[in-house]
């Protein structure tokens, strides 16, 4: 293998990379935008519990110990209407007493006090807004009442919600970086193709091996050095910073594969952005699972990036480590490995 030549054309795509107008504006302009968006978004969560009633009547001395900046009481005349509310994100928890509540308890019956919970509420924190409900019924005759309290999800059960905008775009940004640069090595290979560039290479002692080894080289490190900025500018380093690094560079030699694939059915540089374009919604779908966790479906686990974008997600936002997500980077490498060899075998049929 001549290290010199493959060396040689590593900088060769360098060059050409950046003569590529397109692709070094959106290059420079991409990860430039995805930094300053970062900081823009909000770097903390609302925190503020919204509580709906349904209730006969709310006594002042509970009104008034219930006061708090952290939480806003607003009453509504129906259960109907509670449910709609918490649906629609109004309130977040709705505790909805039958109107005929002190009628029930002087008939010695068991009310039925339904419990609300909007879809961002854990599983942990559901006992204590029972305990709370339990509270709100003895404060309103000065004794515990025999009352059956039944929560309801309204809709999806979001644990691990309380997560800050930014927190959440970050493994979408990772992902969009190592996506551009693919359809551009994807164009890169499609232009040399189309210009006989390639074929004129492998009449020289360069070997096909070579060639694939130097665009692989290429394409890995230079989406991985720039994941690596975005990461560290964006202090996605400051934990796990090896795990990421990891996660990162196996990533990075995924989209190259997936770069092969692309550059394999692509004819021109058209036709390489409708199927990069394609490849990056595909790519990008497990990111979608994060920012809107309600979408979570086991067939995402099917899609390469998702164990990517689990690995940064869960490391940056709750603290996992080796043991917790690094089973993630098995079926990051292996399918990493996967699409790039099906990348070299189809595009070695081309030049064929």
């Amino acid at each position: 293998m001549n290290v010199a030549a493959i060396w040689a054309l590593i900088q060769k795509d360098v060059r050409l990379y950046f003569a590529n107008r397109l692709f070094a504006l959106v290059t420079a302009l991409g990860l430039v935008a995805y930094v300053t968006i970062y900081f823009l978004l909000p770097a903390t969560v609302d925190e503020t519990v919204r509580i709906g009633m349904v209730i006969p009547s709310l006594p002042p001395a509970l009104a008034d110990a219930l006061a708090d900046d952290a939480v806003q009481i607003s009453q509504f005349a129906s259960a109907d209407e509670l449910r709609a509310a918490v649906a629609a994100g109004t309130v977040t928890i709705g505790f909805a007493f039958p109107p005929d509540l002190y009628d029930q308890i002087r008939q010695g019956a068991r009310p039925a006090v339904e419990l609300f919970l909007a879809p961002e509420v854990t599983p942990d924190l559901v006992s204590v807004y029972e305990a709370a409900g339990r509270e709100l019924s003895f404060s309103l005759i000065g004794q515990e009442l025999p009352v059956t309290i039944s929560e309801v999800v309204l809709g999806p059960d979001l644990a691990g919600a309380q997560i800050a905008p930014r927190q959440r775009m970050l493994p979408l940004f990772a992902v969009l970086v190592l996506m551009v640069e693919c359809l551009g090595l994807a164009s890169l290979i499609v232009a040399e193709v189309e210009q006989g560039t390639i074929r004129a290479l492998l009449v020289t002692p360069l070997t096909m091996r070579g060639l694939f080894l130097a665009k692989s080289l290429f394409g890995s490190l230079f989406a991985f050095v720039q994941a690596v900025v975005l990461m560290a500018v964006t202090g996605g380093l400051a934990q796990a910073a090896f795990l990421n690094l990891t996660a990162l560079l196996i990533g990075s030699v995924l989209m190259t594969g997936v770069a092969f694939l692309i550059a394999a059915l692509g004819r021109d540089l058209m036709s390489v952005m409708g199927w990069g374009m394609l490849a990056l919604l595909i790519m990008a779908l497990p990111t979608f699972t994060v920012l809107i966790p309600g979408l979570a479906a086991d067939w995402v686990r099917l899609i390469p990036t998702h164990y990517l974008v689990d690995t940064i997600y869960r490391s940056l936002n709750f603290g996992a480590g080796w043991s917790e997500v690094g089973g993630n980077l098995a079926p990051l490498a292996g399918s990493a490995l996967l699409l790039l060899a099906m990348g070299m075998v189809i595009l070695q049929r081309r030049f064929a």
